[in-house]
């Protein structure tokens, strides 16, 4: 990666980290206010039939996917190349489990397996996006080399 990009990287990591300690460490009263479109998504959800707590456990286990594919991503973006997949996937793991554990003593926080394995899921979408946009670009650029016409001199 050029160097300009690895640094807006770093620095995009940084904002979204503090970003995602905001959301997953606020205690419950205000954190409602940032994570609070998971019962707005689940209303319009129960507005066409869905069961209310149903739709509210699908929104948030969503969310928390979406909510780790950067983290994810961002990862495998920074880490060096021979770094495998598993250990930035395992990584993810890790991490959400530190924050489940620091949630026990946040006023009005709750724990869940459920939020571990969705933000490894998220995890893992991310390193595995990366690894396939890479290889993607790296298919496009050796199409684009061999399709060239070479320059030779007659």
């Amino acid at each position: 990666m050029p160097r300009g990009w690895q640094a807006l990287s770093q620095w995009a990591f940084a904002a979204y980290l503090a970003a995602l300690a905001l959301v997953v460490l606020l205690p419950a009263q205000e954190a409602q206010h940032v994570t609070g479109f998971v019962g707005v998504i689940a209303d319009f959800l129960s507005t066409w039939g869905f069961p209310r707590r149903g739709a509210e456990m699908a929104v948030e286990f969503s969310s928390n996917i979406v909510l780790f594919v950067p983290f994810g991503a961002f990862l495998r973006l920074l880490s060096p190349p021979r770094i495998p997949g598993w250990l930035l996937m395992a990584g993810g793991t890790v991490t959400s489990t530190a924050i489940e554990l620091i949630q026990l003593v946040v006023p009005g926080r709750v724990t869940a397996l459920s939020d571990v394995i969705a933000n490894t899921a998220g995890t893992i979408v991310g390193v595995l996006l990366i690894a396939l946009l890479r290889r993607w670009n790296d298919h496009r650029s050796l199409q684009g080399a061999v399709r060239r016409p070479s320059q030779s001199r007659s």
